[in-house]
């Protein structure tokens, strides 16, 4: 698996998974000042492990990955390609470190770059909250909460980037999120399912994730499936072991 592989299912994943819950009862149909209250999954450590299949046009490719979070300070994650770890992953306040051992190569990312390239406001807080399924955007006084026949529409905007996230009225839950650029045709959809209880919290073990951008070639879509077999949160103490041997290259 290559390292351009890892970061997409890396940010693809994570920087735009969310889960929320509401609280207010709105009229049909009529848009207003949002007021709905999220309930956020509270944690010191979680502990999970998953499956990642990512399908295009061309190909199939299936990873297994074991993910570790020390709250508001590191995400540490290993990939692994039949039974061999393929690569590995850390994540801190001021930058990502991913790890290619069949390439033996090695990627730094800070968040200011990666913003400007996905356009859209990358950080530490965005990735541990879309990895737990709390809120990724920060509320605004300017969001807006709809009342469909069954769902609400929670819309938010941030730069050139619209999310509507599609709340289950009466599980109170997102069962699908999509992220627009304006005035290109870039967008990311997600479906979520079979929602377990982690600690006291409800949380989305299976996601489909769906990314059209726009390449030289033309518009491509490319589809993620993200499976949970473990997820668990508590205070007992996890180790982060990370290191780069000497001899991978900085890429």
């Amino acid at each position: 698996m290559t390292n351009k592989l890892f970061l997409f299912l890396l940010l693809s994943t994570f920087l735009f998974q969310a889960c929320s819950k509401k609280t207010t009862v709105l009229t049909s149909g009529q848009p207003v000042k949002s007021t709905v209250k999220i309930e956020e999954i509270d944690f010191d450590y979680f502990h999970g492990k998953a499956r990642l299949a990512v399908r295009d046009a061309n190909k199939e490719q299936e990873v297994k990955a074991n993910i570790r979070i020390r709250k508001d300070s590191v995400i540490w994650m290993t990939f692994t390609v039949i039974g061999v770890q393929g690569g590995k992953a850390l994540i801190n306040k001021d930058s990502i470190t991913i790890v290619s051992n069949i390439d033996k190569e090695y990627y730094v990312y800070d968040y200011p770059s990666l913003s400007k390239k996905f356009n859209f406001p990358v950080s530490y807080d965005v990735i541990q909250a879309a990895l737990l399924g709390n809120p990724i955007i920060k509320r605004s006084e300017n969001d807006v909460v709809e009342l469909l026949e069954t769902m609400f529409l929670l819309k938010q905007q941030t730069d050139n980037v619209v999310v509507t996230n599609y709340i289950n009225s009466p599980g109170a839950k997102i069962e699908k999120v999509e992220l627009k650029e304006n005035d290109r045709k870039n967008a990311l959809t997600i479906y979520y399912s079979n929602f377990q209880p982690v600690g006291n919290k409800i949380f989305p073990y299976n996601a489909t994730i769906s990314v059209f951008y726009q390449a030289p070639t033309g518009l491509v879509n490319t589809t993620i499936t993200f499976e949970y077999n473990k997820a668990e949160v508590g205070d007992k103490e996890l180790r982060f072991p990370f290191n780069i041997p000497k001899k991978y290259e900085r890429k």
